[in-house]
């Protein structure tokens, strides 16, 4: 849904329809041409690209043995039609007892003229005494030929036992290689392109590829791969077969085959363009949800779960659309495929019959045309559900090869590249020219020429965005200029390697970025092969030392997903530990103290000035006592160099630099004028022990436990504790109850599955009646061939209308109960609270990677293959019934081996549920590391990590990769006994049968009928157990399906409990009391009591990780305090809706979030969940109000520019401008401001915070702040240590105090 025309400028929708392709914009037909021209580039060839010698040796033999398994089938139908005439024999003369034969041949028939019949399309010698006399077979003739038949099925069915066990193993194993190498290859790949290709395209999209594609050229690759090789050799053999023993009758039936083989060619080129674009639909989807969870604090703060989920609905509903055109081209396909197959059979039988009616052929003869030729055709419709996933891997490789063969222009592992012995560190910029690429009409720089001299500081500064950090990124060579040139030591960057030059800076960003592993790794991961050592020396110069030792597990404690655990100042912490731990030439300090208290501050500043000396450093800073003791300070405006020197000589320029610094030393002292006031304390202070320092990190217990009996995984999830089964047993029934909104659906293919069941039995009675047929002369023989040719047409109409009827409704169902199930269970996830979220078993990457590749596994428990599994059913059913009554006795016999193969198989089902279940644990870290690497690309990329984080995602891949191996030899042993049950099947069931009929106990077409019966049930239930893998898989995704699905939160913003009062906005906390739940032994807020009345501003300040910004975290209830409580005008905020309560805060971060959208969307995002259209008016409005209008209509697209990734297209002032706005356009009761103003320089600080001062008239207003200028006007102001207030009062009581706020005030002072 978009803006009208003539309201443009009027109204933003719910949800807009974006421009990009990202936001899912029809592209062009262009487009899709070339996409479609790339598809059909890659061939099946493509699959087995990486494909190793072994692999290749592997393949071949494989491919042999299905050859050879595949050309077994028709070879037994040669052997098949001989016995027919033997039985067509023996129906017609019946058998001639032995002792009567021995009497007849040794007198008056010693001198008998031999006659022949055709056995085996041989000649065997029948003595006849005279024209009207004729000898029948023996008993003993008769058995010997039996005992003939069955040594050969039983060697042939031993055989292809054999050839089936090495060919899907070989296969298997070759598949699993092959994925685990492109996993491997794709992922190092994604982290090789540059920098300015994640800014054109989706970063989100890419884990969510590397598990959706990689499981499709997964199911492609191997077992059913090979099947379309054995199914190929059956058509192929069965032609040869049918040509050798009748070339007339194989003619007329082939006349089908040209029909089958186009169809079967389209239907695969179908598919595999589909798949490549249905893909680039899912992955659109997959984007949204990775965007929405790492962002999920600041979707929860907005209310925007709604919209969330409503987006990632209308991508679904995208990828759906394509993938049901690729469904109904098959529903087609296969309806006039299995037409056309069954047409077929009543051609050739029309015709057999007319040949032995004319004497022209033998009934053996037709039977194995029948049986070869027939089953040779059968086999391109049974292959065509296997090509189908081969095509869709093919178009899934062709998404994957897309990214893999992109050269790149800036190659961090490339070895090309000068690599100088010895670095000085001289930097120059020379007439730089730069546009981002994503934005090439504005210039960032434009002609920037600048000198940085080694061994020298030199500070950059400037208005937010006048390009200081584009500076850092060309510096680093991130991006290349358009024009220009960056040189270091008189070399230009272009001609250095890209690797060895990142190698030699240390950089801490302005937005520090830390993973989801420990601290001491984090540290590490500075530079290869770092000891523990000089990791602690490396925090100790950074200030975290003696933080980090009072955590339970000291170096050893997880971060948290993005260092969630940590407060904003220990993660920059960290990160300057991470950057002098690499002892660089070059440090590039990107705001690198912004987000620290000023005591903090002042501890880093000093270790920096210390570890500056001797190293070129490039300082990038709004606040002046970071860059005062610069040895050079350059000023930017508008991408120039303004005006250089240093601080002294541009403060008596008296020009912008001057400017910038008056800014800032009248907001101090403004703040500081009171400084020798009497010292009348109105401060309160609290005794407090020192035994416990409240800092929240997540502990390294939690994990994931696998209980291997109970099938139950547990995690820790609230502060009780509570262990909660994830997994329960799922069964049938409860899938298919998931399918109740598309009851319809599901009914058209469960009517369409039973009636494929039945096509089987069917003609196994239609096969019983031919063999009787053949015993009949003359009109007799006629008038069956005509009635017997109707009923093969009639079962052809029935077979092409039930295939369709089965492929259509279960896709149909499948397909749209995915779509909602991944809707609902993306919904629920965003309802969950955040303590959740903090546990390693759901984070964000986990619960990406679980969506997208977890839960489309559903469909082989709930959609076409389930199907299959029903048609089986009915299969069985029908034929033991049709077995048991034309005779029990054989039938009892035969049946032996049905219960047999479902043993074998249930025992096969129970060794691969563990297996996959760990696998699936071990593939969600493994989706953890790929979602977190790629979100935090700059970093890793400017750490020179890319090859160290390929290593660790290539670890988490080899658990799986070896229990995939296991499974491949399991699931070919299982295989491989299937396949020699049949035949072994086929051998007892004639050899059985002719002793019956031999003592006259049953007729022979009776021995028809039962064996046809039984030996096709046999292998419906060898077809359905190729998904045996497949259904296992979909158990377990189910059961991860149902857990997060009707996991009920603690804290519900969909709960339509609870009271709406009217908000006016007093606040007040009440001995409040706090652990996260992930570290229930640390305490964070302690006894926390403060009251602020309506209207009024709290500022809060204190030392990193005193428990600041938790206070507005369990004000905006993301968090319920362990004990206190909180009220909000009186009313406990617990029992107030949640909705309501969030409705009535607005919230701006120390880290601005943005999401991929235009900055009108960003803005609009605030007041979305309010009113379903927001004015322009208002959108600009507030834009004002944070000084961001007159930038934006400065952009060609004004407000409807993208910012890119977490709004990567925009400067940390200007993001944060953008989301002060969000925050106003809310018009809350409460705002909060957690560091809202620490991303601005001076100059637009004082603007913003002018602009902040009139928005909080007449709200409640609490800020979180370690910069003076932010809280000089509050109303009230409380001093935080270790979760605690030990000092209140207002800005100038403090002062004259001269407690701790005064302490940290004289920090700031220049």
């Amino acid at each position: 849904m978009g803006w009208k025309k003539n309201e443009r400028e009027d109204k933003i929708p719910l949800v807009e329809e974006e421009v990009n392709e990202n936001y899912g914009a029809i592209k062009s037909s262009e487009k899709q041409k070339k996409e479609r021209e790339h598809v059909a580039k890659i061939s099946f060839s493509h699959l087995f690209k990486y494909a190793t010698t072994f692999d290749i040796i592997l393949m071949v033999t494989g491919t042999i043995f299905a050859i050879f398994t595949g050309a077994c089938l028709p070879i037994i139908g040669f052997y098949f039609g001989g016995m027919t005439n033997v039985f067509v024999e023996q129906a017609t003369h019946g058998l001639l007892p032995n002792d009567v034969a021995a009497e007849l041949r040794s007198s008056a028939f010693a001198n008998a003229t031999p006659t022949k019949i055709n056995v085996q399309q041989k000649t065997v010698p029948i003595y006849t005494a005279n024209e009207s006399a004729n000898l029948q077979m023996t008993e003993t003739e008769f058995e010997q030929i039996l005992n003939k038949y069955f040594i050969i099925y039983a060697v042939i069915g031993t055989l292809i036992m054999i050839s089936s066990f090495f060919q899907t193993m070989f296969w298997e194993y070759v598949s699993e290689h092959q994925v685990h190498t492109i996993r491997k290859i794709y992922f190092a790949q994604i982290l090789h392109q540059e920098i300015n290709w994640y800014d054109e395209n989706d970063e989100g999209n890419l884990p969510n590829k590397l598990a959706d594609d990689l499981e499709r050229i997964r199911e492609g690759t191997g077992h059913k791969f090979v099947m379309i090789i054995q199914y190929f050799s059956t058509f192929v053999s069965g032609i040869v077969v049918g040509l050798y023993v009748n070339v007339q009758m194989t003619l007329v039936t082939l006349c089908v085959g040209p029909f089958l083989i186009g169809l079967t060619a389209y239907t695969a080129k179908f598919a595999s363009q589909h798949v490549a674009r249905e893909q680039k639909k899912y992955a659109k989807a997959g984007a949204i949800a990775e965007e929405t969870l790492t962002n999920i604090k600041t979707v929860t703060a907005y209310s925007g779960q709604p919209i969330e989920t409503e987006r990632y609905f209308e991508a679904l509903e995208e990828g759906r659309i394509f993938a049901q055109k690729r469904y109904n081209n098959l529903t087609v396909s296969f309806g006039f495929t299995f037409f056309l197959m069954y047409a077929a059979y009543g051609l050739g039988f029309w015709y057999g019959a007319g040949e032995v009616e004319q004497g022209l052929t033998s009934p053996g003869s037709v039977f194995t045309v029948f049986f070869s030729v027939i089953v040779g055709a059968f086999s391109i419709g049974n292959a065509l559900p296997f090509l189908n996933i081969v095509a869709a891997s093919v178009g899934a490789s062709a998404s994957v090869e897309e990214i893999i063969n992109r050269q790149v222009n800036i190659d961090p592992y490339s070895n090309k590249g000068r690599k100088p012995v010895r670095l000085n560190g001289h930097i120059e910029f020379r007439d730089v020219h730069f546009s981002y690429p994503s934005r090439p009409t504005v210039k960032v720089l434009n002609g920037l020429s600048i000198d940085i001299q080694p061994g020298k500081t030199t500070a950059i500064v400037g208005s937010s965005g006048a390009g200081k950090s584009t500076i850092v990124s060309l510096i680093q060579r991130f991006y290349d200029p358009s024009s220009g040139q960056v040189y270091l030591d008189d070399i230009p960057l272009t001609e250095l390697n890209v690797r060895w030059l990142r190698s030699r800076f240390g950089l801490v960003s302005q937005e520090p970025v830390l993973f989801g592993v420990s601290i001491a790794e984090n540290i590490s991961y500075g530079r290869e092969n770092v000891s523990r050592e000089e990791v602690e020396e490396a925090a100790k110069q950074a200030n975290v030392h003696d933080f980090i030792m009072t955590l339970p597990e000291t170096y050893d404690t997880l971060v948290g997903d993005t260092g969630s655990q940590l407060s904003g100042g220990q993660k920059q912490r960290i990160a300057i530990a991470r950057a002098l731990v690499r002892d660089p030439n070059i440090l590039l300090l990107d705001e690198a103290t912004s987000a620290l208290d000023a005591h903090s501050e002042g501890i880093v500043q000093e270790t920096l000035t210390k570890v500056m000396v001797g190293r070129t450093t490039v300082i990038i800073a709004h606040r002046l006592s970071t860059i005062r003791n610069a040895d050079v300070i350059h000023v930017l405006q508008e991408g120039k160099l303004f005006e250089s020197g240093t601080h002294v000589e541009l403060m008596e320029k008296q020009s912008l630099y001057y400017s910038l610094v008056m800014a800032q030393i009248n907001a101090t002292e403004d703040s500081s004028s009171n400084d020798d006031s009497p010292s009348d304390s109105q401060s309160m202070s609290t005794d407090h022990s020192d035994d416990e320092f409240d800092q929240h990190v997540q502990s390294r217990n939690i994990e994931t436990v696998i209980e291997e009996n109970e099938d139950e995984v547990t995690g820790e999830t609230d502060s009780d504790q509570t262990v909660i089964p994830v997994e329960k047993e799922i069964t049938i029934l409860e899938v298919l109850m998931l399918q109740k909104p598309e009851w319809g659906w599901l009914l058209m293919g469960f009517i369409g599955s039973v009636g494929v069941g039945l096509v089987s039995p069917i003609f196994a009675l239609f096969y019983g009646e031919i063999f009787e047929v053949f015993t009949l002369r003359g009109e007799a023989l006629e008038r069956a061939r005509i009635f017997w040719t109707y009923l093969f047409a009639g079962l052809a109409v029935f077979c092409g209308v039930v295939y369709s009827f089965q492929c259509k409704g279960m896709t149909e169902a499948s397909e749209r109960m995915l779509k909602r199930m991944r809707g609902k269970v993306f919904g629920n996830i965003l309802c969950q609270p955040m303590g959740w979220f903090d546990l390693d078993t759901s984070a964000p990457g986990v619960l990406v990677n679980r969506l997208a590749r977890n839960i489309p596994l559903i469909k082989a428990a709930a959609g076409f293959r389930i199907g299959q599994v029903l048609s089986a059913v009915s299969t069985i059913i029908a034929a033991f019934s049709i077995a048991f009554l034309s005779d029990w006795k054989l039938s009892l016999i035969l049946a032996i081996f049905v219960p047999i193969i479902v043993y074998t198989s249930y025992k096969q089902i129970i060794l691969l549920k563990k297996n996959q279940m760990q696998d699936a644990l071990a593939m969600d870290m493994a989706g953890k590391v790929a979602s977190e690497t790629v979100r935090h690309i700059r970093t890793v990329q400017s750490l020179g990590q890319e090859k160290l984080f390929t290593e660790i995602y290539s670890n988490h891949l080899i658990g799986p990769y070896n229990e995939a191996k296991k499974q491949a030899i399991l699931y070919a042993l299982l295989y491989a006994l299937m396949q020699g049950a049949i035949l072994y099947m086929y051998a007892v069931a004639f050899r059985v049968g002719g002793y019956l009929v031999e003592i006259h106990e049953v007729k022979t077409s009776i021995i028809y009928r039962v064996f046809f019966a039984l030996s096709l049930c046999a292998t419906s239930v060898g077809q359905s157990f190729m998904y045996l893998q497949d259904w296992n898989k979909a158990r377990h995704a189910t059961r991860i399906l149902n857990y997060l699905l009707t996991r009920k939160s603690e804290i519900d913003p969909t709960n339509p409990s609870g009271v709406r009062p009217d908000v006016k906005g007093t606040v007040e906390f009440k001995r409040v009391q706090f652990v996260y739940p992930t570290r229930p032994d640390i305490r964070v807020l302690r006894d926390l009591s403060f009251k602020i009345e309506a209207g009024k501003t709290l500022a809060l300040v204190g030392e990193s990780g005193c428990g600041k910004s938790t206070v507005i975290s369990l004000l905006e209830r993301f968090y319920d305090p362990i004990s206190g409580v909180i009220l909000l005008d009186g009313y406990d905020i617990r029992t107030i809706n949640l909705d309501y309560l969030r409705q009535h805060i607005g919230v701006v971060n120390q880290e601005p979030i943005l999401f991929d959208c235009s900055i009108k969307d960003n803005i609009a995002y605030g007041a979305l969940a309010l009113k379903t259209f927001v004015d322009f008016e208002d959108i600009q409005k507030a834009a004002r109000i944070a000084n961001i209008d007159d930038f934006v209509m400065s952009l060609p697209q004004r407000y409807d520019t993208m910012v890119g990734e977490r709004g990567v297209q925009l400067s940390g002032g200007q993001k944060q401008r953008v989301a002060i706005a969000r925050a106003l356009i809310r018009d809350p009761k409460i705002l909060l401001l957690d560091e809202a103003t620490s991303a601005l320089d001076t100059e637009n600080e004082k603007i913003v915070q002018t602009a902040l001062d009139r928005a909080k008239e007449g709200r409640t207003c609490i800020v979180v702040a370690h910069r003076l200028s932010t809280i000089q006007n509050a109303d009230l102001i409380c001093v935080v240590s270790r979760g605690e207030i030990v000092e209140k009062g207002t800005h100038d009581d403090l002062m004259e105090a001269k407690g701790h706020y005064f302490e940290l005030t004289q920090r700031q002072i220049l």
